[in-house]
C-alpha cells in the first residue's frame, strides 16, 4: 500500500511567524500564520486540511459502502467542521468534528442510508486516526 506524506516548514515564533504546507504529490502548496488558525483572519491551517481529509475519506467510505449494499450514489456532498479549542492547562485542542452529509442514492431507504452513514463514520481511516476525538454527524437523503 502507498504511503503518503505531506510537509510543513514554520519561519519565526508563533504569532509572528509563517508557514508553509505542501503534499508530496505537489497538489497542495498553501500558506498558513497564527492569524489564520487561530483568529481566524484569511488563509488556511491545519485544522482545515484535517476536514477536508476527513471529508474526503469519510465520502469515499460511504460510497463504498453504499455500493456493497447494491446501492451506488449517484452524489455524496460532506463537510466537516473542525472545532479547536484553548485547554485551561494551556495549549490547544481539536475537541470536535461535525460530519455534514447529503447523499443522492437510488433505491435505498433513509434509515438504510442512515446506518451506511454512520458505518462510514465508524469505519473511514480517518475517523479511525482521529478516535480520540468526538466525531459527530448529521447525515441526510435526498430526494
Amino acid at each position: 500500500m502507498p504511503t503518503s506524506k505531506a510537509e510543513a516548514v514554520w519561519e519565526g515564533g508563533s504569532r509572528e511567524g509563517k508557514g508553509a504546507i505542501t503534499t508530496g504529490s505537489g497538489a497542495v502548496a498553501v500558506a498558513y500564520t497564527w492569524q489564520a488558525r487561530f483568529e481566524e483572519a484569511p488563509g488556511t491551517n491545519p485544522e482545515e486540511l484535517l476536514g477536508a481529509a476527513h471529508a474526503g475519506c469519510f465520502s469515499m467510505a460511504l460510497a463504498a459502502g453504499l455500493t456493497r449494499a447494491g446501492h451506488p450514489p449517484t452524489r455524496i456532498r460532506t463537510t466537516a467542521k473542525v472545532k479547536i479549542e484553548s485547554q485551561a492547562t494551556g495549549g490547544w485542542k481539536i475537541t470536535n468534528i461535525h460530519l455534514d452529509c447529503a447523499g443522492e442514492v437510488p433505491g435505498i431507504t433513509a434509515d438504510d442510508f442512515q446506518q451506511a452513514a454512520e458505518g462510514a463514520k465508524k469505519g473511514c481511516p480517518v475517523s479511525q486516526a482521529l478516535a480520540a476525538t468526538d466525531i459527530t454527524l448529521s447525515a441526510r437523503l435526498l430526494a
